[in-house]
């Protein structure tokens, strides 16, 4: 624990941002450096709870309570109030193989369970653990983790995003020989690719892809399993494989006019956005741009906000973001009690910004897309919307009613859907290896992570569906201890 009576001295204090009317103008992250006196402090009000629900990493009611990775938050922050950053920087490690992608992209469900926020402001534990991360890299802690001796034993895991990351990363520590395939031309998966450079920088991404490449693990980019390399090479090849696909199959959103051009899905957006930026900080053009533009983003989430916040550092004339769900409380609901995920209102980054350069958060809640309407060219011009009455059922489920009379058309050159994700892509290698699908379409796994075909293991999104990195990495892990246990006759050394 922290100290003793510090959750009763010590008020929380959040990290400082730089001001959105600032920010908005470059593709930096925008946190400011927290002094380390503050995060000290912060570390201090980790209480003495007995149970700390924080890193129990549980699914309560659909929503993640807890850490899923079980980092040991109250050893850490006791750690960091006492000024021990290195031993910190260890403890974290131990359970979560890159802090410095979830101190930033992580929603923090730990801080949703953490006991404090029964009566009071929740810990910063993501923020402290992202300043631990970032001083251990600073300081030289972090160094490539070269196994002392190798099995023989070869894997290959197709995809490079934090799964894929993950299972490499503890494959590797483990001795097995690692090939990670990714079919973009640079690694990270999600998160190179589908989080914006302002919420994850890029370099930390290469950063930690550089350490593990130095530690000995092979990857190939620019290649997809199953059109370039045939999907049976990997059952002779390899002596295991992990699959770590994701599920980038967009849910579609099927009205009248929906082949207008301007209309986009959200991944195409924003994987364009940080390509070109990352070639040529957006020189090439080969980006859809915002610049000028009446934008409408449908959808909420992670990814609307990321819509939205590029959308605003392209400049675009306005923004409007559609939510087909009531408008959160202020407060937990009664029929949402700690410690899940508390579903209450609250301003992300780019709705922080679009308020900010607008004057209101740009959400209008329980509004349903009924059409969108183009000009003589094809091109998108309205989008025609009703609004939403949610009533309960004599079952206890909600539905939607239209309201007569609220229709109304919105000023429209540019349309995100950012409307979720409906699982992994089935055509090529899922079907080629004839694995066993759920009826989600996500890929079924035993409780080693195995697929239906032996030797060939699954983890992340193509697993569980559409979540969060922090259970992604989680997956990974999980896959690497399957998949070590399964060459090494039973046993393994992995946590």
């Amino acid at each position: 624990m922290g100290k003793p009576t510090g959750f009763l001295e010590f008020r929380r204090e959040a990290s400082a941002d730089r001001r959105p009317e600032e920010r908005v103008k470059d593709w930096d992250e925008w946190h400011s450096p927290v002094p380390e006196a503050t995060l000290r402090r912060q570390g201090a009000r980790c209480m003495d709870c007995g149970t700390p629900f924080c890193h129990t990493g549980k699914l309560i009611g659909g929503m993640a309570s807890g850490c899923p990775v079980h980092n040991l938050i109250p050893d850490w922050n006791d750690l960091v109030w006492r000024g021990q950053w290195k031993e910190a920087a260890v403890r974290l490690h131990q359970t979560n193989n890159f802090p410095e992608f979830t101190g930033r992209v992580c929603p923090a469900p730990c801080e949703g369970s953490c006991t404090l926020g029964l009566n009071d402001d929740p810990v910063t534990i993501k923020t402290i653990e992202c300043v631990i991360a970032d001083r251990a890299f600073d300081e030289g802690w972090i160094c490539p983790d070269v196994p002392a001796t190798r099995t023989g034993k070869s894997v290959a895991i197709v995809g490079s995003g934090p799964a894929g990351l993950a299972a490499a990363d503890q494959l590797n520590h483990a001795g097995h020989t690692v090939t990670v395939f990714e079919r973009a031309d640079r690694v990270g998966g999600l998160l190179m690719y589908g989080i914006p450079n302002m919420k994850l920088d890029k370099s930390l991404v290469e950063r930690r892809v550089r350490l593990m490449a130095d530690a000995g693990i092979r990857f190939v980019t620019g290649v997809d399993v199953g059109r370039d390399v045939p999907s049976g090479s990997l059952l002779s090849d390899w002596d295991a494989v992990v699959l770590c696909c994701g599920a980038p199959q967009a849910r579609e959103l099927q009205v009248e006019g929906r082949s207008l051009s301007g209309i986009h899905l959200a991944m195409e957006f924003l994987h364009a956005n940080t390509k070109s930026l990352l070639d040529s900080g957006h020189a090439d053009g080969e980006f859809i741009s915002a610049r000028g533009k009446n934008v409408v983003v449908i959808g909420g989430g992670d990814t609307g906000t990321d819509c939205v916040g590029t959308a605003l550092r392209h400049r675009a004339q306005s923004l409007v973001q559609l939510e087909i769900l009531p408008r959160p409380p202020d407060r937990r609901a009664p029929d949402n009690p700690w410690p899940q995920w508390p579903k209450v209102y609250k301003l992300d980054y780019g709705q922080e910004e679009a308020a900010a350069l607008q004057g209101a958060d740009p959400r209008r809640w329980s509004v349903e897309t009924k059409r969108f309407v183009g000009d003589a060219e094809g091109r998108v011009r309205e989008v025609h919307t009703i609004d939403l009455e949610w009533r309960k059922s004599l079952d206890g489920r909600f539905h939607a009613i239209e309201i007569s009379g609220t229709e109304r058309a919105l000023p429209a050159e540019l349309v995100l859907l950012a409307l979720g994700f409906v699982g992994p892509e089935k055509a090529g290698l899922l079907g080629d290896l004839g694995l066993k699908l759920d009826d989600r379409g996500n890929v079924v796994t035993d409780g080693e992570k195995m697929t239906s075909v032996p030797g060939v293991f699954a983890a992340g999104d193509m697993v569980r569906g559409q979540s969060l990195v922090v259970w992604a990495i989680e997956e990974g892990r999980k896959a690497a201890r399957g998949v070590d246990r399964y060459l090494m006759y039973g046993e393994t050394s992995l946590p």
